[in-house]
Order: C-alpha cells, then sequence, then structure tokens
C-alpha cells in the first residue's frame, strides 16, 4: 500500500565524531498512521503504543535485544483487522533501519543467532545486503496468541525485510508454544541485527567486492 502522505529524517550528520544512526519515519494512510524514531547505536530503551499489546511487547524485546533505542507509535483500524497495523509498522520499521543505516561504510553486515526460549528453538541468519529476501519456516501448532494472530509474525518479517534491504532467513528447529516461538523470532532478529549493524573496527569501507550494497 502506498502511503497517503510520509516524511522521514535522518540525524547522520558528522560533527568531527562517528556519525550518529538515527532515523525518524512518518508514515499515514487511510488505515494507519505511524511514526518511528529509531537508534541503531542505543542502548534498548524503548517505547511502543501500537494498540495491540502482544505486538506491543514483540516490539520491545526487538529494542532491548538488539540494543536499539526504539520509539514507535502507531494508531489503525484494529477495529477491522490487526494486519494493516502490524504490516505498516513492518514497512515503517524497516524504512527506519535503513534511513539510520545510512551508507552501511564498516558495518559487519552478516549476522546469525540461535536463541532458545523454553521448549523452543529458533535460528536466524541475516545479511544486511540491500537485496531483500525472506526465508520464513516457523510452523505453529496453534495460531493464536491471546487475540493475536501469529501468522501475521510473517507478514511483519516480510515488510521489515523487503523495507529494511535485509537477506532474512528465520526458521523453528522446535518448540510447541506458539507464544515462545514467535518471541523467540523477534529476539532472534534482533540480537542477529545486532551483530550485522556494529562497526568492525577492522572494516575501512563497505563489506563487498561490489562497492555498495
Amino acid at each position: 500500500m502506498s502511503p497517503s502522505a510520509s516524511s522521514k529524517s535522518n540525524a547522520n550528520e558528522n560533527n568531527g565524531s562517528a556519525p550518529s544512526r538515527v532515523a525518524t519515519i512518518a508514515r499515514k494512510t487511510k488505515e494507519t498512521e505511524i511514526r518511528i524514531r529509531l537508534d541503531l547505536d542505543g542502548s534498548g530503551q524503548y517505547s511502543v503504543s501500537t494498540g495491540i499489546p502482544f505486538f506491543d511487547h514483540m516490539l520491545e524485546s526487538f529494542g532491548r535485544h538488539g540494543l536499539f533505542d526504539l520509539e514507535v507509535e502507531a494508531k489503525g483500524d484494529i477495529e477491522v483487522d490487526l494486519h494493516h497495523t502490524v504490516e505498516d509498522v513492518g514497512i515503517s520499521l524497516g524504512q527506519a533501519f535503513r534511513e539510520a543505516l545510512g551508507n552501511a561504510t564498516g558495518i559487519t553486515r552478516f549476522g546469525a543467532c540461535v536463541l532458545p526460549m523454553a521448549e523452543s528453538k529458533v535460528e536466524v541468519a541475516v545479511d544486511v545486503s540491500n537485496r531483500p529476501y525472506l526465508v520464513y519456516m516457523i510452523e505453529l501448532d496453534n495460531m493464536r496468541i491471546g487475540s493475536f494472530d501469529a501468522t501475521l509474525t510473517e507478514d511483519f518479517m516480510y515488510a521489515f525485510s523487503q523495507s529494511a534491504g535485509l537477506d532474512l532467513h528465520i526458521e523453528k528447529r522446535y518448540g510447541k508454544s506458539p507464544h515462545h516461538i514467535v518471541e523467540a523470532v523477534f529476539k532472534g532478529v534482533a540480537r542477529a541485527l545486532r551483530q550485522a549493524v556494529a562497526i568492525d573496527p577492522r572494516e575501512t569501507g563497505l563489506p563487498t567486492v561490489k562497492g555498495a550494497l
């Protein structure tokens, strides 16, 4: 869905020190109105309000485990369906991620995480390649987590990976509880991205032979 109005700002300014990797995205459609501020070099502080409690919890976990400072304010037609809000937050968060990343000079680029949660284990691998692709191999026995439709997790990850330019692979190794599995997905993606966007002190340019990501 194309936004009826959108705006963005990037705080990548260099005042004699390393540039900050911060972005603010505002996105408004007939279905949702979203504002996101993301700092890739934060300390895991978060403020999240989407009107969807379980989704709020997942985004808070994403910020905390990625050590991203994350602010999300979203209003959507959740009385119609949760899908519009979840997907549009994914689009907006991906836009903020790509904007905050700037030209990606010096990043590690690749990240991976094997994350256990109680009886479940999820594996995540990511390439910050600007060539988006999602492999989502998560099967659940029960699609409801309270009032949340767990299948929306794939919609979110697809929207996020496409907007952020991520080659993102997510696989459930085993597990039964849909809550544990979905939470492991969000935490695993955050941890993998935390590695991938970290600045490698040995990397003086872009981590590619192509000259551009």
